[in-house]
């Protein structure tokens, strides 16, 4: 399964082509390509906490999901805390719009409700979307490097299972646009927190640099982490491209601060 780019009436998005050919889930990773903001916001920006004009912001996400193919009228957002906490979305968390208010912490969504527009955010981070043909269920992750040793990729697929009988053999799970290893430099804590919390089999995924500090490979311990919950590798999606190297493209934390947008991952079953 590979991850493609795609651009529909101005606005650019990355899917996963196995998802898109298995059928019945609109879905999408937003780039900053296509919308209406302005100034240090423009032009597709999806946060809603960054000080933008909503009704930009709204236009917005109009395009986004018209582009991806869903229609948005019901949304499942989350306070996202850098946690590894997945939560099951109801018809009592649904909402109208992306501003309305979220009254819980969550950094995954999971579903089987038809017409729920699941959303997740990042700007560096790494989001991942699920989808299950067979038991017709979605799930969006935020997986930041906290998130990621928490093993909330993990905690996704066994919640999958636990709650709908999901067989992880049918998952199909697409790993967004996120901070690539040469740009994620860290000091020692982040590799120790990813060995202490998911095992040596990381170590794949970390280098130290002749600086003495360390390139995390976020996406591939993410990816690393959903084969040991027993998906196919051809089953999973992993996008190469970085955020913080690719300014035109992407929303970046690291290169930007907090005067910028956010990206939007989103799924919706149909």
């Amino acid at each position: 399964m590979n991850i493609i780019e795609q651009t529909k009436n101005g606005v650019t998005f990355l899917s996963a082509d196995g998802i898109d050919a298995a059928g019945g889930a609109a879905h999408g990773f937003s780039t900053r390509r296509g919308g209406v903001s302005q100034g240090m916001w423009a032009s597709l920006n999806l946060g809603v906490s960054r000080g933008d004009d909503p009704d930009h912001v709204r236009e917005n996400y109009r395009r986004f999901f018209s582009a991806i193919g869903a229609d948005g009228a019901r949304l499942a957002m989350t306070n996202q805390v850098h946690g590894g906490a997945v939560r099951c979305v109801t018809t009592a968390d649904v909402k109208a719009g992306p501003y309305d208010k979220v009254g819980y912490e969550a950094d995954g969504l999971m579903t089987d409700l038809p017409g729920v527009t699941l959303l997740v955010y990042s700007a560096d981070c790494i989001p991942i979307l699920f989808y299950d043909p067979c038991r017709r269920v979605v799930a969006a992750v935020h997986a930041g490097w906290r998130g990621t040793a928490a093993g909330i990729a993990s905690t996704a697929v066994a919640r999958m299972r636990e709650v709908y009988g999901c067989n992880p053999a049918d998952i199909l799970a697409a790993i967004g646009p996120g901070i690539g290893p040469d740009c994620f430099e860290t000091h020692e804590d982040v590799p120790n927190a990813m060995t202490a919390a998911l095992s040596t089999a990381v170590l794949q995924h970390i280098k130290i640099k002749e600086n003495g500090k360390f390139a995390v490979d976020l996406k591939g311990i993410n990816a690393t982490r959903l084969e040991q919950e027993g998906l196919l590798p051809e089953n999973i999606a992993v996008c190469r491209e970085c955020t913080a190297c690719l300014g035109d493209k992407y929303w970046s934390h690291r290169r930007l601060g907090t005067n910028r947008g956010s990206m939007a991952a989103a799924i919706q079953l149909a």
